[in-house]
């Protein structure tokens, strides 16, 4: 599919950029945010401020594990990875999911095992608060501007981190809780508090791990296969939308859509179809690339000739002059089948029989089936101009069998000629509200009368235009 190259950027490359910056931004925030954490937690003995120290470790750890993926991710497609690299992303977010299920368990075991024991010496600091009242800020800012940007690029490994960092903010906010508690005397709020975290963090593990595993067995995501449905169907020329299959792929969406149409369509007008359907699919989701199948189906409004007409093409044998018979109730077809003139009658009837086979095995065999073998030139003639007499002789006569009839104004002249004769050309003008039958046999009636007259001429081509009705 043609696309227009803007003179900055292409999307893609905007959005990729984009994604690694974020990811890049993300990873210095969350160093910053652990060694604050981490000084406050040590100088207050506060558990739940020491394991959302923790959770900020694991943040450096799954925010440069993010950044890695955006970047192979955006890779092209190569020969070990047909479809890009787009899996990545999910990779990523799966081992994210792991490692919150990890700490979640380990500050939930810690937390059980201070309220068990009694321990529970936390020291209220305002270094600590101000620190917590900073991570909340960032956090806040790292989910608001992940979450934008993961869903303008549709990044699954960044919409991961802004899950991830919601789930800080809150933790934050508890800690930030807890710490209030052992200033107003209950220390074990602290513990309680470190329960509570172990908690979010096992939420957004599982809220990861339902997205994550979604897209890596392919799972549609919920109404775009009925959208692409509906988009490809307003396409003209088809007949159905047979079947649609998508799989994510990081931030894009990779999918096959096979559709219906008439087998009496040329293969240009199918090819036509099948880019409308892309560029519509396109316009509709940006970040997507299907692959368009066509299957040609009958039509129950298919007529007798057009089948024969496809059956002949389907054969690769030109046929013309097809004549449909109804015999009561029986169907009786005859054509004209053009064969190579340089064939022998036994090779050339062979071909006949393919197809008078091929029609009757589509129709039914009781349906008659009669051809008439006729030569195709299929090399160019040799030729040249004839001489201004020769021109003039032809033109006179074939204004002579016209004088008086329906056929007037013969023009356009031309005489070429041939090892095998003379090739007469012209044009000609007749009643525009004349059939197209009635036209056709004046044209081969002054033809069979110029032929009788007229010696030596091969073949004689009339073009017939519609009068001027003033003329």
């Amino acid at each position: 599919m043609d696309k227009t190259v803007l003179p900055s950027l292409p999307t893609s490359t905007r959005d990729e950029a984009r994604k690694e910056r974020a990811a890049l931004w993300s990873i210095a925030a969350s160093v910053a945010v652990t060694l604050a954490k981490g000084a406050a937690g040590i100088a207050t003995g506060s558990l739940a401020l020491i394991s959302d120290a923790a959770h900020s470790l694991l943040d450096v750890a799954a925010t440069t594990m993010t950044w890695l993926a955006v970047r192979t991710a955006h890779k092209p497609a190569d020969e070990e990875h047909h479809y890009g690299h787009g899996k990545f992303e999910s990779l990523a977010a799966l081992i994210e999911t792991a490692f919150l299920f990890v700490l979640s368990g380990a500050v939930a075991y810690e937390g059980l095992r201070r309220l068990w024991s009694g321990h529970a010496d936390v020291t209220f600091s305002w270094a600590a608060v101000g620190v917590l009242m900073g991570a909340i800020l960032v956090d806040a800012w790292r989910w608001w501007s992940l979450r934008r940007i993961a869903r303008e690029t549709g990044s699954e490994a960044l919409e991961a981190d802004a899950l991830h960092f919601s789930s800080d903010l809150v933790n934050s906010v508890l800690v930030l809780a807890a710490l209030g508690a052992a200033a107003l005397g209950y220390p074990q709020a602290d513990a309680l508090v470190a329960v509570g975290v172990s908690a979010f963090i096992a939420l957004a593990g599982f809220r990861l791990a339902q997205r994550t595993i979604a897209a890596l067995v392919d799972t549609a995501p919920k109404g775009l296969a009925e959208q692409v449905r509906t988009c490809a169907a307003k396409v003209p020329g088809i007949v159905e939308v047979e079947k649609v299959r998508i799989r994510p792929a990081g931030g894009r969406v990779i999918g096959e859509v096979l559709i219906r149409v008439s087998r009496t369509l040329p293969l240009e007008r199918v090819s036509a179809i099948k880019r409308n359907v892309a560029a519509a699919i396109a316009e509709e989701l940006p970040q997507a690339e299907f692959t368009i199948t066509a299957e040609p189906i009958q039509l129950d409004n298919e007529t007798i000739m057009e089948r024969v007409m496809v059956i002949a093409a389907h054969q690769h044998v030109p046929v013309h002059h097809v004549t449909v018979q109804d015999l009561d109730g029986r169907l009786s077809i005859s054509f004209d089948l053009e064969v190579d003139g340089r064939l022998s009658l036994g090779e050339a009837h062979e071909i006949a029989d393919r197809l008078e086979a091929a029609i009757e095995d589509d129709l039914g065999p009781e349906v008659e089936v009669e051809s008439h073998i006729e030569p195709l030139e299929t090399t160019p003639l040799e030729g040249r101009e004839a001489d201004p007499g020769t021109v003039a002789r032809i033109a006179g006569a074939l204004a002579a069998h016209a004088a008086g009839g329906p056929i007037r104004d013969i023009h356009n002249v031309r005489v070429r000629e041939t090892p095998s004769g003379l090739v007469v050309n012209y044009h000609c003008r007749v009643d525009p509200r004349l059939d197209v039958s009635t036209m056709h046999d004046l044209v081969d009636d002054l033809e069979r009368r110029l032929r009788r007259e007229q010696g030596q001429i091969l073949r004689v081509v009339g073009h017939a235009e519609p009068l001027d009705q003033g003329r």
